[in-house]
């Protein structure tokens, strides 16, 4: 029998790496984090959507996506843009997200989906009560609208399923969706109905993952930002260590354990080792509208269906977020995908005051073909992963850490949920 680690590394500063460090800080663990950025959730938890969101805990890969593609494809503002690339990584993705389409894997997915995302959710309310961490929060709930009827009908059947699996997704007519979300009745004729679901929450990831960065230093855990890691080195049939550049130079860290929570650039670290992940980078972007005063900006968030955007009150702030671009690990900015955002925003609040011009931003969500995390051991006995949330990091951040540690210090998580095994 190994003995537990006394030691941990965790590899990424994102509010996944981060929340990780606080849970395994609290549980006893000396703790050092190491990220290539100035400061803790710098990339993909920068701006993104802002929900805590059980209820969009639907993968992309579901039999539906097949009739959705063909409206989408050519389409340079579509919600899935797929760039083929000379990837083999990308091309073998793709196949084992088709296989996840099938609708038996898709109820598995869901089920596991909700399970964690449930768990986090509590978990995120009892750390914020604990806490009291400022991260612009509304327990405002969200509300998902629809403008086709043939995906209101879909997403009524799927808002039934998510509650036999603790989920309370309330499908409600497009009078009740004005009447949850004042902001939306310029929008009324566009609409068709929606589903709400009261206990989902918003609010700012990488507020939360800075405030809650200085809360574990002040516990001891030390974060060494500007680091950048060459590769990993492994020996004796465990991780050795991790090969760092910083600007002192190179050198070698090392501790009893390691946990890499590197998001999309996960992958590239893992494959030297002979660990191969299903984890593709899918490339959201976002838009933060600085809202004038007294602005009739939603204050629910919520999501858009047809779209697939969000779109989240931060303060005097508006994030409208989503969409998937397949590109590899490519971070530019397409103006056509940027303006379709602003567009929606038009369509649907028409008379929205802005105080400033909008804010356009991308990242690298770290997407699995089944949108479920991976989350445990991997082939090394002290070589531990959380990455691979998609579009769902925000939402599974404390429950994946609160598991993890869990599976560190040798106990069974709550969640029943598929984590790895070495």
């Amino acid at each position: 029998m190994t003995s537990l680690p006394q030691k941990i590394l965790i590899l990424g500063a994102g509010v996944v790496g981060t929340t990780s460090a606080w849970y395994l800080a609290k549980a006893g663990y000396q703790v050092t984090v190491i990220d290539r950025q100035p400061g803790a959730g710098m990339e993909t938890s920068f701006a993104n959507g802002g929900q805590i969101s059980v209820s969009h805990a639907e993968p992309w890969a579901n039999p539906q996506v097949f009739s959705r593609l063909r409206q989408w494809f050519g389409r340079e503002d579509a919600p899935l843009c797929w760039r083929w690339r000379l990837d083999p990584a990308q091309w073998a993705w793709g196949l084992r997200f088709l296989a996840e389409c099938r609708p038996a894997a898709t109820r598995r997915n869901v089920a596991a989906i909700v399970a964690l995302a449930l768990y986090s959710r509590r978990q995120l309310g009892l750390l914020r009560e604990e806490l009291g961490l400022q991260y612009d929060a509304l327990q405002r709930g969200i509300l998902h609208i629809y403008t086709d009827r043939r995906e209101f009908a879909v997403a009524s059947e799927a808002a039934r399923h998510m509650r036999e699996l603790g989920v309370d997704r309330q499908t409600v007519d497009a009078a009740a969706c004005v009447e949850i979300e004042p902001a939306l009745a310029d929008a009324r004729h566009l609409l068709v109905g929606g589903d709400y679901t009261e206990a989902d929450e918003s609010g700012d990831a990488h507020r939360f993952t800075q405030a809650l960065a200085a809360r574990a230093a002040e516990i001891g855990v030390v974060f060494r930002h500007g680091l950048t890691i060459a590769k990993l080195a492994a020996s004796g049939g465990q991780l050795a260590g991790v090969v760092a550049h910083g600007p002192d130079g190179g050198e070698l860290l090392t501790a009893d354990a390691y946990v890499v929570a590197l998001g999309s650039y996960s992958p590239l670290l893992l494959k030297p080792l002979g660990v191969r992940i299903p984890v593709y980078p899918a490339k959201g972007y976002s838009m933060t509208l600085p809202l004038a005063d007294g602005a009739a900006a939603p204050s629910v968030s919520l999501t858009d269906d047809e779209r697939k955007l969000v779109f989240s009150r931060l303060g005097n702030r508006l994030r409208v977020a989503g969409t998937a671009e397949f590109n590899g690990y490519n971070l530019d900015l397409n103006e056509i995908r940027c303006q379709a955002l602003l567009q929606r925003v038009r369509q649907l609040f028409p008379r929205l005051d802005l105080a400033g011009p909008p804010q356009f931003w991308c990242g690298l969500r770290p997407a699995t073909p089944s949108n479920r995390p991976l989350i445990g051991r991997a082939r090394y006995p002290n070589l531990w992963l959380n990455t691979g949330h998609g579009t769902l990091g925000w939402t599974m951040a404390c429950g994946s850490a609160a598991a993890l540690t869990d599976l560190i210090a040798g106990r069974q998580p709550e969640p029943e949920f598929p984590f790895l095994t070495c």
